[in-house]
């Protein structure tokens, strides 16, 4: 058993995961390191991690609906769309071998940062209550399901520029619909770990407590601070990961 220094840290390491998560994505490119650090395989990492995320989503879905960004029946709409994905990714996942589909997901990241740069048509005000979901976006979430399902890292990068690109959404409610959606896919995700057997709960509990408290502060900081300062911390949370998925530190 992990002595209580360990859980402290991981406790802190969740506490800034959740923040990342809400706001950007990547998370877990901190929270998966530092559960193999204390000794998980990755499979067992994996799980383990999807039990801390299923919990901040709850902690940040709720959280929007308090501040009053809330849109779900959209948000379930197209979390329905992720779960086939999700299913197969995650019986995927528990004979995981993703060294390759990392630098793909390098290169992917850095696409995202430069379509982010790049002008566009204005998007919609925060308050729009956008209720189509273009033909383009059923096809999005499945894949966006099956990678969410399979490895999880770097899924909120995606899924933002889908939600952004498709549906033309302001950052607050494309992350109001985000965590929704993650939330949603993790439950089928985290069930299959659980079967094979694949989570430590004491960690996963200790590392999700943190996770729902960064997710929590991390939606008062996202409706306060507006769209601007979201788009800020994407792109350097983007950035940051994609280097490191490059190898280039």
């Amino acid at each position: 058993m992990p002595d209580y220094l360990s859980l402290l840290i991981l406790f802190g390491v969740g506490l800034l995961a959740g923040f990342i998560n809400v706001n950007a994505g990547g998370g877990s490119t901190l929270t998966l390191p530092t559960l193999i650090f204390l000794g998980l395989d990755s499979a067992l990492a994996n799980g383990t991690n999807r039990v801390a995320i299923f919990i901040q989503n709850i902690s940040a879905v709720y959280s929007f609906k308090k501040e009053k960004y809330e849109q779900f029946n959209i948000s379930l709409k197209l979390s329905l769309l992720t779960l086939p994905g999700a299913v197969i990714g995650a019986l995927l996942a528990v004979k995981l071998s993703d060294a390759i589909f990392q630098k793909i997901l390098g290169v992917i990241m850095i696409g995202i940062i430069i379509s982010m740069i790049i002008p566009q048509k204005k998007i919609l005000d925060s308050q729009h209550n956008n209720k189509k979901i273009p033909l383009s976006a059923y096809f999005a979430m499945f894949g966006i399901g099956f990678y969410g399902g399979f490895i999880q890292v770097g899924v909120g990068f995606i899924l933002m520029a889908a939600l952004q690109r498709l549906m033309k959404l302001n950052l607050i409610y494309v992350n109001m619909h985000k965590v929704f959606i993650v939330f949603i896919y993790t439950i089928p995700a985290m069930l299959i770990f659980i079967f094979t057997k694949n989570v430590n709960w004491l960690l996963s509990l200790v590392l999700a407590a943190g996770n729902a408290a960064g997710a929590w502060w991390a939606v008062k900081f996202s409706v306060k601070k507006g769209e601007k300062v979201i788009k800020i911390v994407l792109i350097v949370a983007v950035l940051t990961m994609s280097l490191k998925l490059l190898g280039v530190f």
